[in-house]
Protein backbone atom coordinates (compact mmCIF):
# COMPACT_ATOMS: atom_id res chain seq x y z
CA UNK A 1 0.00 0.00 0.00
CA UNK A 2 1.05 3.51 -0.97
CA UNK A 3 -0.12 6.42 1.81
CA UNK A 4 2.09 9.21 0.79
CA UNK A 5 4.27 10.32 -1.90
CA UNK A 6 7.03 13.16 -2.27
CA UNK A 7 8.22 14.30 -5.53
CA UNK A 8 11.05 16.75 -5.67
CA UNK A 9 11.74 17.94 -9.47
CA UNK A 10 9.98 14.86 -11.14
CA UNK A 11 9.08 16.06 -14.28
CA UNK A 12 6.80 18.80 -14.40
CA UNK A 13 6.11 18.32 -10.25
CA UNK A 14 8.75 20.88 -8.63
CA UNK A 15 7.96 20.11 -5.45
CA UNK A 16 4.60 18.11 -4.44
CA UNK A 17 2.99 15.56 -1.66
CA UNK A 18 0.06 13.89 -1.94
CA UNK A 19 -1.51 11.45 0.28
CA UNK A 20 -3.72 8.70 -1.12
CA UNK A 21 -6.62 6.84 0.56
CA UNK A 22 -6.11 2.87 1.39
CA UNK A 23 -9.14 2.24 -0.83
CA UNK A 24 -9.56 4.04 -3.77
CA UNK A 25 -8.33 7.76 -4.78
CA UNK A 26 -9.02 9.59 -8.04
CA UNK A 27 -6.24 12.01 -9.79
CA UNK A 28 -7.70 14.58 -11.47
CA UNK A 29 -6.34 17.08 -13.90
CA UNK A 30 -6.05 18.34 -17.81
CA UNK A 31 -4.07 16.71 -20.22
CA UNK A 32 -0.50 17.50 -19.96
CA UNK A 33 -1.07 18.77 -16.00
CA UNK A 34 1.42 15.76 -14.80
CA UNK A 35 -1.20 12.97 -13.72
CA UNK A 36 0.36 10.45 -15.47
CA UNK A 37 3.61 11.56 -13.83
CA UNK A 38 2.19 10.95 -10.28
CA UNK A 39 1.48 6.81 -11.09
CA UNK A 40 4.91 6.96 -13.09
CA UNK A 41 6.80 7.92 -9.91
CA UNK A 42 4.81 5.33 -8.11
CA UNK A 43 5.37 2.85 -10.40
CA UNK A 44 9.06 3.16 -10.31
CA UNK A 45 9.06 3.07 -6.37
CA UNK A 46 7.65 -0.28 -7.16
CA UNK A 47 10.35 -1.28 -10.09
CA UNK A 48 12.90 1.13 -9.81
CA UNK A 49 12.58 1.61 -13.52
CA UNK A 50 10.64 4.40 -15.16
CA UNK A 51 7.30 2.96 -18.16
CA UNK A 52 7.57 6.49 -20.25
CA UNK A 53 11.04 7.04 -19.57
CA UNK A 54 13.76 6.23 -22.67
CA UNK A 55 16.68 7.37 -20.63
CA UNK A 56 15.38 8.33 -17.43
CA UNK A 57 17.21 11.49 -17.31
CA UNK A 58 14.01 12.58 -18.38
CA UNK A 59 12.44 12.64 -15.47
CA UNK A 60 14.27 14.82 -13.99
CA UNK A 61 13.34 18.80 -14.50
CA UNK A 62 14.28 20.28 -17.52
CA UNK A 63 16.27 23.37 -14.92
CA UNK A 64 17.71 21.34 -12.48
CA UNK A 65 19.86 18.76 -11.81
CA UNK A 66 18.63 16.02 -9.78
CA UNK A 67 15.09 14.37 -8.97
CA UNK A 68 13.90 13.25 -5.89
CA UNK A 69 10.69 10.44 -5.15
CA UNK A 70 9.80 9.00 -1.83
CA UNK A 71 7.38 6.78 -1.01
CA UNK A 72 5.48 5.55 2.86
CA UNK A 73 8.72 7.62 4.46
CA UNK A 74 10.65 4.26 3.53
CA UNK A 75 11.43 4.09 -0.17
CA UNK A 76 13.53 6.40 -1.84
CA UNK A 77 14.82 7.32 -5.36
CA UNK A 78 16.87 9.70 -6.25
CA UNK A 79 18.19 10.64 -10.00
CA UNK A 80 20.95 12.82 -11.65
CA UNK A 81 22.12 13.39 -14.75
CA UNK A 82 25.34 12.15 -13.87
CA UNK A 83 26.88 15.07 -12.46
CA UNK A 84 26.68 17.89 -9.94
CA UNK A 85 27.47 21.52 -9.40
CA UNK A 86 29.00 22.15 -5.83
CA UNK A 87 30.74 25.10 -6.50
CA UNK A 88 34.04 23.12 -7.81
CA UNK A 89 35.73 24.13 -11.39
CA UNK A 90 34.93 21.07 -12.83
CA UNK A 91 31.21 19.32 -11.52
CA UNK A 92 31.72 16.17 -9.53
CA UNK A 93 30.58 12.90 -10.87
CA UNK A 94 27.66 11.13 -9.35
CA UNK A 95 25.88 8.16 -9.54
CA UNK A 96 22.57 8.26 -11.97
CA UNK A 97 20.33 6.93 -9.94
CA UNK A 98 20.26 6.31 -6.22
CA UNK A 99 17.75 3.80 -4.69
CA UNK A 100 17.62 3.47 -0.43
CA UNK A 101 15.35 2.06 1.75
CA UNK A 102 14.72 3.08 5.13
CA UNK A 103 17.93 5.82 4.11
CA UNK A 104 20.14 2.36 3.46
CA UNK A 105 21.32 2.03 -0.69
CA UNK A 106 20.01 -0.70 -2.04
CA UNK A 107 20.71 -2.55 -5.37
CA UNK A 108 17.87 -2.81 -8.37
CA UNK A 109 17.59 -6.62 -7.57
CA UNK A 110 17.00 -5.64 -4.00
CA UNK A 111 14.74 -2.91 -4.26
CA UNK A 112 12.15 -3.69 -6.88
CA UNK A 113 9.21 -5.42 -5.07
CA UNK A 114 9.53 -3.98 -1.82
CA UNK A 115 6.21 -1.93 -3.33
CA UNK A 116 4.01 -4.18 -5.60
CA UNK A 117 2.22 -2.70 -8.24
CA UNK A 118 -0.25 -3.32 -11.56
CA UNK A 119 -0.35 -0.63 -14.12
CA UNK A 120 -3.09 -0.48 -16.62
CA UNK A 121 -2.55 2.33 -19.25
CA UNK A 122 -3.74 2.93 -22.65
CA UNK A 123 -0.13 2.09 -24.02
CA UNK A 124 -0.90 -1.42 -22.71
CA UNK A 125 -3.56 -2.02 -25.20
CA UNK A 126 -0.62 -2.27 -27.58
CA UNK A 127 0.73 -5.64 -26.08
CA UNK A 128 -1.55 -7.42 -28.43
CA UNK A 129 -0.30 -5.69 -31.29
CA UNK A 130 2.99 -4.22 -31.10
CA UNK A 131 6.51 -6.10 -31.33
CA UNK A 132 7.76 -8.89 -28.94
CA UNK A 133 10.17 -6.27 -26.96
CA UNK A 134 6.88 -4.65 -25.51
CA UNK A 135 5.25 -8.23 -24.55
CA UNK A 136 8.81 -9.23 -23.09
CA UNK A 137 9.15 -5.85 -20.96
CA UNK A 138 5.76 -6.86 -19.40
CA UNK A 139 6.69 -10.39 -18.57
CA UNK A 140 9.81 -9.18 -16.77
CA UNK A 141 8.23 -6.45 -15.01
CA UNK A 142 5.39 -8.88 -13.65
CA UNK A 143 8.04 -11.76 -12.56
CA UNK A 144 10.57 -9.21 -11.29
CA UNK A 145 8.46 -7.72 -8.84
CA UNK A 146 7.60 -11.49 -6.76
CA UNK A 147 11.15 -13.04 -7.46
CA UNK A 148 14.47 -11.73 -6.54
CA UNK A 149 16.38 -14.75 -8.67
CA UNK A 150 14.36 -13.51 -11.66
CA UNK A 151 15.75 -9.89 -11.09
CA UNK A 152 19.24 -11.44 -10.57
CA UNK A 153 18.97 -13.94 -13.93
CA UNK A 154 17.67 -10.85 -16.04
CA UNK A 155 20.69 -8.45 -15.01
CA UNK A 156 23.34 -11.60 -15.08
CA UNK A 157 22.01 -12.25 -18.85
CA UNK A 158 21.54 -8.99 -20.23
CA UNK A 159 25.28 -8.22 -19.50
CA UNK A 160 26.41 -12.13 -21.01
CA UNK A 161 24.44 -11.31 -23.84
CA UNK A 162 26.30 -7.74 -24.50
CA UNK A 163 29.76 -9.34 -23.95
CA UNK A 164 28.51 -12.92 -26.33
CA UNK A 165 27.45 -10.43 -28.95
CA UNK A 166 30.69 -8.17 -28.88
CA UNK A 167 32.76 -11.39 -29.12
CA UNK A 168 30.76 -12.65 -31.75
CA UNK A 169 31.97 -9.35 -33.60
CA UNK A 170 35.45 -9.99 -33.01
CA UNK A 171 35.09 -13.82 -33.98
CA UNK A 172 34.01 -12.24 -37.50
CA UNK A 173 36.33 -8.76 -37.30
CA UNK A 174 39.64 -10.12 -35.76
CA UNK A 175 39.51 -13.91 -36.19
CA UNK A 176 38.86 -14.55 -32.05
CA UNK A 177 38.97 -17.99 -31.31
CA UNK A 178 35.34 -19.81 -31.02
CA UNK A 179 36.38 -21.43 -27.94
CA UNK A 180 36.57 -17.64 -26.02
CA UNK A 181 32.67 -18.66 -26.05
CA UNK A 182 32.32 -21.61 -23.61
CA UNK A 183 31.73 -19.14 -20.82
CA UNK A 184 29.29 -16.66 -21.74
CA UNK A 185 27.77 -19.77 -23.46
CA UNK A 186 27.20 -21.56 -19.93
CA UNK A 187 26.02 -18.20 -18.39
CA UNK A 188 23.23 -17.49 -21.06
CA UNK A 189 22.30 -20.90 -21.24
CA UNK A 190 22.03 -20.93 -16.69
CA UNK A 191 20.01 -17.38 -16.60
CA UNK A 192 18.11 -17.99 -20.00
CA UNK A 193 16.48 -21.28 -18.60
CA UNK A 194 15.81 -19.77 -15.18
CA UNK A 195 14.07 -16.65 -16.90
CA UNK A 196 12.06 -18.73 -19.64
CA UNK A 197 11.09 -21.74 -17.40
CA UNK A 198 9.49 -18.86 -14.94
CA UNK A 199 7.79 -16.90 -17.87
CA UNK A 200 6.16 -20.28 -19.07
CA UNK A 201 5.15 -20.33 -15.07
CA UNK A 202 3.09 -16.94 -15.20
CA UNK A 203 1.90 -17.85 -18.55
CA UNK A 204 0.53 -21.13 -17.05
CA UNK A 205 -0.86 -19.32 -14.63
CA UNK A 206 -2.72 -17.06 -16.70
CA UNK A 207 -4.52 -19.45 -18.98
CA UNK A 208 -5.92 -21.37 -15.77
CA UNK A 209 -6.80 -18.47 -14.16
CA UNK A 210 -10.67 -18.72 -13.36
CA UNK A 211 -12.23 -15.29 -13.19
CA UNK A 212 -15.64 -15.08 -11.45
CA UNK A 213 -16.40 -11.73 -13.32
CA UNK A 214 -19.03 -11.49 -16.45
CA UNK A 215 -15.85 -11.60 -18.60
CA UNK A 216 -15.24 -14.11 -22.04
CA UNK A 217 -12.23 -16.45 -20.35
CA UNK A 218 -12.00 -17.81 -23.48
CA UNK A 219 -8.35 -16.02 -24.07
CA UNK A 220 -5.54 -17.72 -23.85
CA UNK A 221 -1.65 -16.75 -24.42
CA UNK A 222 0.75 -18.99 -26.20
CA UNK A 223 4.36 -18.86 -25.45
CA UNK A 224 6.74 -18.48 -28.45
CA UNK A 225 10.12 -19.87 -26.60
CA UNK A 226 13.32 -19.51 -27.76
CA UNK A 227 15.27 -22.26 -26.00
CA UNK A 228 18.68 -21.78 -25.48
CA UNK A 229 20.84 -24.94 -25.07
CA UNK A 230 24.63 -25.96 -26.60
CA UNK A 231 22.87 -27.83 -28.79
CA UNK A 232 20.74 -24.66 -30.59
CA UNK A 233 23.68 -22.41 -30.47
CA UNK A 234 25.85 -25.29 -32.39
CA UNK A 235 23.08 -25.04 -34.61
CA UNK A 236 22.97 -21.69 -35.27
CA UNK A 237 26.75 -20.88 -34.36
CA UNK A 238 27.80 -19.86 -38.44
CA UNK A 239 24.94 -17.69 -38.89
CA UNK A 240 25.55 -15.60 -35.33
CA UNK A 241 29.26 -15.06 -36.37
CA UNK A 242 27.99 -13.72 -39.29
CA UNK A 243 25.38 -11.67 -37.89
CA UNK A 244 27.48 -10.50 -34.63
CA UNK A 245 24.32 -11.33 -32.65
CA UNK A 246 22.97 -13.74 -30.86
CA UNK A 247 19.92 -15.50 -32.51
CA UNK A 248 18.65 -17.81 -29.67
CA UNK A 249 17.32 -17.14 -25.82
CA UNK A 250 15.17 -15.33 -24.00
CA UNK A 251 15.47 -11.84 -25.37
CA UNK A 252 13.60 -13.54 -29.11
CA UNK A 253 10.97 -14.61 -26.58
CA UNK A 254 7.16 -13.43 -27.60
CA UNK A 255 3.68 -14.52 -26.74
CA UNK A 256 0.45 -14.46 -28.67
CA UNK A 257 -2.94 -13.66 -27.77
CA UNK A 258 -5.43 -16.10 -28.31
CA UNK A 259 -9.04 -15.75 -28.58
CA UNK A 260 -9.88 -19.64 -29.07
CA UNK A 261 -7.82 -20.20 -32.01
CA UNK A 262 -7.89 -16.91 -33.95
CA UNK A 263 -4.82 -14.77 -33.28
CA UNK A 264 -5.98 -11.69 -31.57
CA UNK A 265 -2.88 -9.47 -33.61
CA UNK A 266 -4.18 -10.31 -36.92
CA UNK A 267 -7.97 -11.08 -36.43
CA UNK A 268 -9.20 -10.02 -33.45
CA UNK A 269 -11.50 -6.72 -33.40
CA UNK A 270 -10.32 -3.74 -30.97
CA UNK A 271 -12.95 -4.65 -28.68
CA UNK A 272 -11.56 -7.91 -28.46
CA UNK A 273 -8.11 -6.88 -28.02
CA UNK A 274 -8.72 -4.74 -25.22
CA UNK A 275 -10.83 -7.57 -23.57
CA UNK A 276 -7.69 -9.49 -24.30
CA UNK A 277 -5.46 -6.82 -22.15
CA UNK A 278 -8.10 -6.44 -19.70
CA UNK A 279 -8.17 -10.45 -19.04
CA UNK A 280 -4.43 -10.13 -18.96
CA UNK A 281 -3.91 -7.21 -16.26
CA UNK A 282 -6.69 -8.84 -13.88
CA UNK A 283 -4.35 -12.34 -14.07
CA UNK A 284 -1.54 -9.83 -13.55
CA UNK A 285 -3.15 -9.05 -10.06
CA UNK A 286 -4.26 -12.66 -9.62
CA UNK A 287 -0.66 -13.68 -9.96
CA UNK A 288 1.18 -10.81 -7.84
CA UNK A 289 -1.17 -11.83 -4.71
CA UNK A 290 -0.56 -15.98 -4.91
CA UNK A 291 3.00 -15.16 -5.08
CA UNK A 292 3.68 -12.77 -2.64
CA UNK A 293 0.63 -13.41 0.03
CA UNK A 294 0.27 -8.77 -0.95
CA UNK A 295 -2.50 -7.21 -2.33
CA UNK A 296 -0.64 -4.98 -5.02
CA UNK A 297 -1.49 -1.56 -5.76
CA UNK A 298 -3.90 -1.19 -8.96
CA UNK A 299 -2.80 2.19 -10.66
CA UNK A 300 -5.22 2.96 -14.04
CA UNK A 301 -3.75 5.69 -16.01
CA UNK A 302 -6.77 7.20 -17.83
CA UNK A 303 -8.00 3.95 -19.11
CA UNK A 304 -11.70 4.87 -18.84
CA UNK A 305 -11.95 6.59 -22.38
CA UNK A 306 -10.23 3.75 -23.58
CA UNK A 307 -12.94 1.07 -22.54
CA UNK A 308 -16.59 0.51 -23.34
CA UNK A 309 -19.50 0.59 -20.78
CA UNK A 310 -19.55 -3.53 -20.17
CA UNK A 311 -15.18 -3.16 -20.35
CA UNK A 312 -16.00 -0.30 -17.32
CA UNK A 313 -17.62 -2.20 -15.48
CA UNK A 314 -15.85 -5.44 -14.83
CA UNK A 315 -12.82 -2.83 -13.93
CA UNK A 316 -15.38 -1.10 -11.40
CA UNK A 317 -16.05 -4.74 -10.08
CA UNK A 318 -12.52 -5.43 -9.64
CA UNK A 319 -11.29 -2.22 -7.75
CA UNK A 320 -13.24 -2.65 -4.84
CA UNK A 321 -10.76 -5.39 -3.55
CA UNK A 322 -7.43 -3.31 -3.95
CA UNK A 323 -6.29 0.14 -3.04
CA UNK A 324 -6.87 2.16 -6.63
CA UNK A 325 -5.36 5.08 -7.83
CA UNK A 326 -7.35 6.51 -11.24
CA UNK A 327 -6.22 9.20 -13.05
CA UNK A 328 -8.95 10.83 -15.58
CA UNK A 329 -9.17 14.35 -17.54
CA UNK A 330 -13.32 14.48 -16.79
CA UNK A 331 -14.19 15.48 -13.42
CA UNK A 332 -17.82 14.48 -14.34
CA UNK A 333 -16.63 11.02 -14.10
CA UNK A 334 -15.79 11.12 -10.63
CA UNK A 335 -19.25 11.90 -9.69
CA UNK A 336 -21.08 9.41 -12.06
CA UNK A 337 -18.86 7.52 -9.80
CA UNK A 338 -19.62 8.21 -6.43
CA UNK A 339 -23.37 8.15 -7.09
CA UNK A 340 -23.06 4.55 -8.62
CA UNK A 341 -21.14 3.32 -5.75
CA UNK A 342 -22.92 5.46 -2.91
CA UNK A 343 -19.44 6.61 -2.13
CA UNK A 344 -18.87 9.84 -0.19
CA UNK A 345 -15.09 11.75 -0.37
CA UNK A 346 -13.07 11.30 3.18
CA UNK A 347 -11.53 14.59 3.78
CA UNK A 348 -11.36 17.72 1.81
CA UNK A 349 -9.77 17.90 -2.05
CA UNK A 350 -6.21 18.36 -2.03
CA UNK A 351 -5.15 20.97 -4.41
CA UNK A 352 -1.99 21.50 -6.13
CA UNK A 353 0.07 22.77 -8.94
CA UNK A 354 -2.18 25.76 -9.00
CA UNK A 355 -5.46 23.97 -9.08
CA UNK A 356 -4.54 22.08 -12.15
CA UNK A 357 -4.66 18.64 -10.30
CA UNK A 358 -7.59 17.34 -7.68
CA UNK A 359 -6.99 14.23 -5.41
CA UNK A 360 -10.35 13.17 -4.49
CA UNK A 361 -9.84 10.25 -1.78
CA UNK A 362 -12.93 7.62 -1.19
Amino acid sequence: MITKLVLQNFRNLKKESFQFSSNLTFIIAPNAAGKTNILEAIFMLSTGKSFKARIEEECINYDTEIARIIGNSNLEIVLTRGFLDIGKSVPSRVARKKLTINKISKRLIDFAGNLKVVLFAPHDLDLVTDAPTLRRKFLDTVISQVDREYRRAILSYDKGLRQRNRLLFRIREENVSRSHLLFWNQLLIKNGNYITDQRQKFIDFVNNTDFKLNINTNYKLEYDRSAISEGRLEQYKNEEIASATTLVGPHRDDFLFKLEEKDLSAYGSRAEQRMGVLWLKLAELSFIERETSEIPVLLLDDIFSELDHPHRKVVMDVIKNYQTIITAADPHFVEEFKSKKNLQSSGKHILSLRDKIQIINL
